[in-house]
């Protein structure tokens, strides 16, 4: 990984036709494709040059092949470098003209916020509080068609300036009730916003399911809205390296910014109307499908012929079964349930570095032999507890009553905890805690070795006002939002998450929190850069917790709370500076970005508002097969770190696995300096690192689409979200044990 150009896979194009290799575009290619383009100071530099500057006007992305993309011999040429990622398969035109703050972007951000919301909390607290071989997400690809269709619907119905059959007067009002395309990306921005998680949710749900009391919602709401604004604000005043640079691709918005091409582009096309129909098939198609995995027939979420042959052995359900949460790893099992075959959007393999990629693969292989090996020779005393499992447990394998060693302010009672003993981890979950330390280490070295040199030439160029990147460039013509804005909202919500912190009784002191927001301003540059160009999130939570018990010891409420303000507002800023870069590639207005992102307007609150009663209701539906790690890992991190995970304690190379995971890069790094051509800095070690605790895979947004209004659908009539459980009678497809059949374990 010598530049970000080895770090991203090699695109081709179709060759360009002879009339677009004009003289302007023959003098201009050189600077555009030059392999220095690799180098962010030479990025710029070329970037700077007057013929390129007045060139970038007329590039055009997608329907003609033009003069950019050819080599000197007018063959086709490969796209290698940031460079040519962002202005080749990403369109430099734009209309600033176009209206954007209209009432169909209010009308239908804030629905689908609400809609988004509503799912975001089902997966997070239903779906993934045990483990899965793959877990659930919202799509943004459906948010974004489902918007446009909805958007196309309002177009026919509400009169407008260039309305068809109701054409009124071109002034003001019409305009804003009835515009053009700009919108939709706004309304995607404010709806992808409300699906990112909020990580005080689970701090809410582990004080009703495991201590017996809920803040008041008051609280809980202005605690929500001030630990997703945290970030936000941290993000914002740092977007001038971590979004404007060309350096910062963010590969996972290709296809995002080319379906806005796909659907607001000759939109009377043939073609165009057959990709419209092709998704509203399938979206029919598969939320009529869903019914069957998810609720009439759930064997088909995990088709095991290994389970189905041998019934009776556990070491089957272990390997093969997987079909039920905590079940097993799930190897050869055929999946038909789009919600794990696909979440997250079947574009993710092609838009993902191939070197990711592989690096994943790696990842999962070694948890697998390290999951089975671990249990097979009971390293941890792996085989008194389940095979996989995120809660506590004695040491014979009772579930562990951490209320019996806690005082009634839930700090530590060290009298109550030698009664009762210390708990002890699944050898699977500790497995997944030392890849997390191991990949938080390696992130940290792999950040300097790799990168360090663009990232620092890239601090240098925005504190002088310097950048060039053709999409910036453009951006030129709207007003910028000034830093004082994110900055005012980063104290503001610093404001909220005092009080709220005070407020909750949360048993964080105050220089504590502020440690925690200090934890996200210096990571936050790590954590970004690495997802702008290898598509890639290192884990910190586990880093975050650590912390926190180091901090503030015996108190895992404490614990949470640092966790929620350390690694949340983390998250939250990389989610920002992914849809700053967004609303840069689209040419959205950034005062109308800043809107649809962190504005603590009517859309956070109501969000906020629906993240809390959708948790109480899931939790009243559910409480008796709720568990949750997060919890487990508070008591374990917040109560008893000095316990067990002190150096000579029976977990101590959790911790240890940072100082490790610090020198991992190095062997690859050395190995890619005598050896080159080799692909070493192809090997992406925090993946690699952090793949070993977790499994997961992608797949299409009308899939994804259908899928989600399905289980949406699902979730309030028949799944529990709605405060009652209907479950389908018992048949050959709908087991009483597993659902595909292996014997059950726990």
């Amino acid at each position: 990984m010598a530049s970000i150009a080895e770090a991203l896979p090699v695109v081709t194009v179709r060759p360009a036709p002879s009339e677009y290799l004009d003289e302007k575009a023959s003098d201009t290619k050189e600077h555009v494709f030059s392999d220095k383009d690799s180098d962010i100071g030479e990025v710029c530099a070329s970037l700077l040059q007057p013929d390129f500057i007045a060139f970038i006007s007329d590039i055009e992305v997608c329907e003609e092949i033009r003069a950019i993309d050819m080599d000197e011999d007018g063959k086709e040429k490969p796209i290698v470098t940031a460079s040519d990622w962002s202005t080749r398969l990403i369109s430099l035109q734009d209309d600033p003209t176009l209206p954007v703050w209209t009432f169909r972007l209010w009308f239908l951000a804030l629905g689908l916020s609400a809609f988004g919301a509503v799912l975001a909390e089902i997966f997070a607290i239903l779906y993934t509080q045990t483990f899965r071989p793959q877990t659930v997400y919202v799509s943004q690809l459906f948010l974004q068609v489902a918007s446009f269709a909805l958007g196309k619907v309002l177009e026919e119905l509400i009169p407008g300036p260039g309305h068809k059959r109701f054409k009124m007067t071109d002034n003001a009002f019409w305009r804003f009730m009835n515009p053009g395309p700009k919108e939709n990306v706004g309304i995607l921005i404010m709806a992808a916003a409300a699906t990112h998680g909020a990580l005080a949710i689970n701090i809410f749900a582990a004080d009703d399911l495991y201590y017996g009391f809920t803040p008041n919602p008051a609280i809980a709401i202005f605690c929500l809205l001030g630990s997703q604004l945290l970030g936000y604000g941290i993000a914002g005043m740092m977007r001038s390296f971590l979004v404007y640079p060309t350096y910062c691709v963010f590969p996972n918005l290709i296809p995002t910014i080319q379906m806005f091409d796909v659907l607001f582009r000759n939109q009377d096309n043939i073609l165009q109307r057959k990709r419209i129909k092709f998704f509203w098939v399938l979206f029919v198609g598969i939320f009529i499908w869903e019914w069957f995995p998810e609720y009439f027939a759930p064997t088909l979420t995990g088709i095991s012929v290994f389970c189905l042959a041998r019934r009776d052995s556990p070491w089957v359900t272990r390997l093969f079964g997987g079909a039920a949460g905590n079940e097993g790893l799930g190897l050869f099992s055929i999946c038909l349930d789009w919600n794990y075959v696909g979440s997250g959007g079947s574009a993710y393999a092609l838009f993902q570095p191939l070197s990711t990629q592989l690096s994943l693969f790696a990842g999962v292989l070694i948890c697998i032999l390290s999951f089975t090996g671990a249990y097979a020779t009971n390293v941890w005393n792996a085989r008194n507890f389940p095979f996989l499992s995120q809660v506590l447990f004695y040491e014979d394998g009772r579930r562990y009553n951490q209320t019996l060693i806690l005082n009634p302010d839930f700090t530590l009672n060290e009298e109550k905890l030698a009664i009762q003993g210390l708990p002890w981890f699944s050898a699977s979950y500790t497995i997944a805690k030392i890849g997390s330390s191991l990949s938080f280490g390696a992130t940290i070295t792999h950040m300097i070795i790799w990168n360090g040199k663009q990232v620092w030439e890239a601090l240098r160029s925005g504190q002088r006002g310097e950048c060039q990147d053709a999409h910036y460039l453009k951006m030129k013509v709207y007003d910028e939002v000034p830093f004082w804005w994110y900055t005012l909202m980063f104290v503001a919500s610093l404001a909220m998450g005092m009080a709220t912190n005070y407020t909750a009784k949360s048993q964080l002191p105050w220089w504590g929190f502020f440690i925690a927001v200090g934890f996200a301003v210096i990571f936050l540059p790590i954590i970004s850069t690495l997802y702008a160009i290898l598509c890639y999130v290192p884990g910190t939570q586990d880093i975050a917790r650590m912390l926190g018990a180091g901090l503030i010891p015996g108190k895992p409420q404490a614990n949470m709370y640092f966790t929620l303000y350390a690694y949340n507002s983390t998250e939250q800023g990389r989610s920002m500076t992914r849809d700053l870069k967004m609303g840069q590639y689209t040419k959205l207005p950034p005062r109308v970005t800043f809107t649809m992102i962190p504005h603590p307007s009517t859309d956070r609150a109501i969000t906020a508002l629906i993240n809390y009663v959708i948790m109480k209701s899931i939790i009243a539906a559910h409480r008796d097969i709720l568990t949750s790690s997060f919890n487990s890992d508070a008591i374990a991190w917040g109560a008893l770190a000095k316990h067990l995970y002190s150096p000579s304690s029976i977990y101590g190379i959790v911790p240890l696995s940072i100082l490790i995971g610090l020198f991992v890069p190095i062997p690859f790094y050395l190995l890619h300096r005598y050896y080159p051509k080799a692909h070493f800095d192809g090997v992406i070690t925090p993946m690699i690192c952090s793949e070993i605790g977790y499994l997961s895979g992608t797949m299409s947004a009308a899939l994804d689409g259908g899928t989600e209004v399905m289980t949406f659908v699902y979730s309030f009539a028949v799944g529990g979200a709605g405060g009652k459980t209907t479950a389908f009678p018992t048949w050959a497809l709908n087991p009483t044990g597993n659902p595909d059949h292996c014997m059950r374990l726990t």
